[in-house]
């Protein structure tokens, strides 16, 4: 514990653990705080932490309550997006792709109020601690960083109740009883424009189903509409613009297509991930929007990249989703790849026409004035672009080294 910090940066939703993390902050390192919290799209009003920070004795210059939507999907998701990145084959990495961005912010509010120290208030068991402490050790590799779960002996539920009442710490009913005794809820859960994620408890047995009641922004697949229906996304350098040909801002459009994807049930995935920290997790994922870009885009690109480009392009996939997962997202190696995967994406442009039915996505349709798919070549009815007869020197060449190995070995067998 370093003590001669005079002034904290605290990432502060106005819950109840940063709101203990906070007094504990005062209290421990005798620090002026400064809270910053992120409205990232996670559908509750951010407003009310700046009257619970008042209540706590934080200065009304030192509360900070930021918009960031449209930065989050335009510089984050976005990019992310381009790259078609996906973790172990299902996780579409909405909790990963926030934390970079709220780091970020929360260096440029230090640098701004001259603070020494950053603090958060993820677990020294999970992922959180490495993304937000390898993004603000890469933006200001002098700053403090103040990981109070690494630091106290608050590691109950019990204990932080107690915590706030004997500091005064307004506690909501949601945390207790009739009776004023621990209330556990059944699910961590984080959320924001791109997904919300649940952990803990009735989770943490693989094989335990998910209840019913634990989904907060999907229809189940078999209570979405019995109709079908069809949607059309525009793309240009990559990045989806419109939807049904109206055009939106990147945090709207993704804010859409939720609607779409909640109504139609689509997006829910339950996993076991393996964490950065070495331990496996099940963790249960809405990423109702996300589903529907990705399926999108990989459309789009399928018309518009040239083979090579698009296979070399796949295989970053998995590091380039690994480095994201990991805290890596102001590496030197994710902006290399990053460079790679933009450059892909110049003549990505057109629109995808999709189907959507009771937790499905179906591409149905795709076109561009881009497109390298070539209906004369393609057709399987007769056509004077393509000489078939050219295909055997093409396979006869490309088996050479075949033949010539064959040749050589059949004598030993």
């Amino acid at each position: 514990m370093q003590k001669n910090v005079k002034k904290v940066v605290l990432a502060y939703s106005g819950g109840l653990d940063t709101s203990i993390i906070l007094k504990w902050l005062q209290d421990e390192y005798k620090a002026e705080v400064i809270t910053f919290t992120a409205d990232l799209g996670q559908g509750e009003d951010v407003e009310p932490a700046r009257q619970k920070a008042l209540d706590n004795g934080i200065k009304p210059e030192n509360i900070f309550i930021l918009d960031i939507q449209e930065e989050f999907v335009k510089d984050y998701v976005f990019p992310m997006f381009r790259a078609n990145a996906i973790y172990e084959g299902e996780y579409l990495l909405g909790t990963s792709i926030a934390r970079p961005l709220i780091a970020k912010k929360q260096i440029e509010i230090a640098n701004k109020m001259g603070a020494d120290a950053v603090s958060h208030g993820a677990t020294g068991k999970g992922n959180d601690q490495v993304r937000f402490e390898m993004g603000y050790l890469g933006l200001n590799p002098d700053i403090t960083v103040i990981a109070p779960w690494r630091e106290w002996d608050l590691n109950s539920r019990e204990k932080l109740l107690d915590y706030a009442r004997q500091h005064g710490i307004k506690i909501d009913q949601k945390h207790v009883d009739a009776d004023g005794n621990p209330k556990i809820s059944p699910y961590s859960m984080d959320a924001n424009l791109l997904h919300i994620s649940y952990e803990g408890l009735h989770l943490e047995d693989p094989m335990n189903e998910p209840e019913d009641s634990m989904w907060l922004w999907t229809n189940s697949p078999e209570e979405a509409p019995d109709e079908k229906e069809y949607i059309t996304i525009g793309y240009k350098g990559g990045d989806p613009v419109s939807i049904n040909g109206v055009e939106m801002s990147p945090a709207t459009l993704l804010r859409t297509l939720n609607e779409y994807g909640n109504k139609h049930g689509i997006g829910r995935v339950d996993i076991v991930e393996n964490r950065y920290v070495g331990m496996k997790a099940r963790g249960c994922y809405e990423t109702p929007g996300g589903t529907i870009m990705l399926k999108a885009h990989r459309a789009i690109e399928s018309i518009c990249l040239d083979r090579e480009e698009a296979h070399m392009k796949d295989g970053m996939i998995a590091k380039y989703a690994e480095l994201i997962y990991n805290g890596y997202w102001f590496s030197p190696e994710r902006e290399m790849m990053q460079a790679a995967i933009d450059a892909t994406q110049k003549y990505v442009q057109g629109t995808v026409k999709l189907k959507l039915y009771k937790g499905n996505v179906q591409v149905v349709g795709r076109e561009s004035d881009m497109s390298l798919y070539s209906e004369a070549h393609s057709t399987f009815e007769e056509d004077q672009v393509y000489n078939q007869k050219d295909a055997e020197g093409f396979i006869r060449l490309n088996a050479l080294r075949r033949i010539i190995a064959g040749k050589k070995r059949n004598h030993l067998n």
